[in-house]
């Protein structure tokens, strides 16, 4: 029994912590469990192209995308690489900076970069588990509780009025601050 949890509340646990991971990966805008991404950002002239998600852990191909039919050519590991370092679990966006040999590519429109990115099960930051398990619990009282989007009825000056909760507690927004994106 783990926070009060027996094994005959298994599914409505693991439904919880899901509906949690969802909920914290909405909010901050952005993916956190490793995962492959495809990415297609299109070329303007800049050398500094923003990955969107991030930590990167490995980046596995990258392609230059040269007329509307799609022509994908494969670009070798020489003529890019990635700021800061793969592998580095830093908490700040990924940066993939092209060489200048780009500037002369007639025809490039778009790169598409293939790339691991978020954390290993092993290895998520404690304070991002525990705001996921703080709100697990949080979900697992309100479904127990069958009282699911109110805290509590008031009663007084001859009217009767339910108050509505919050979509997260405060304590698990101020865990969630770092890692949440910001949008400019």
């Amino acid at each position: 029994m783990i926070l009060g949890i027996d094994d005959r509340e298994d599914k409505i646990a693991r439904f919880c912590l899901l509906t949690g991971t969802l909920t914290i990966e909405q909010y901050c805008m952005r993916r956190f469990l490793q995962k492959k991404h495809f990415e297609r950002i299109d070329y303007i002239g800049d050398l500094l192209l923003p990955l969107r998600e991030y930590p990167v852990n490995e980046v596995l191909a990258v392609y230059a995308i040269t007329d509307m039919g799609g022509n994908n050519n494969i670009v070798e590991p020489d003529f890019y690489n990635v700021i800061p370092e793969c592998g580095t679990f830093e908490d700040i966006p990924f940066n993939l900076s092209l060489s200048r040999a780009f500037q002369r590519y007639r025809g490039l429109y778009a790169i598409t970069a293939v790339y691991w990115a978020g954390y290993a099960i092993n290895k998520v930051p404690a304070d991002l588990s525990t705001a996921c398990m703080e709100l697990a619990a949080w979900n697992m009282n309100r479904y127990l509780g069958r009282r699911i989007g109110m805290t509590g009825i008031i009663r007084g000056s001859g009217r009767d009025g339910e108050h509505f909760e919050m979509s997260m507690p405060e304590n698990v927004r101020v865990l969630l601050e770092p890692y949440r994106r910001k949008v400019i």
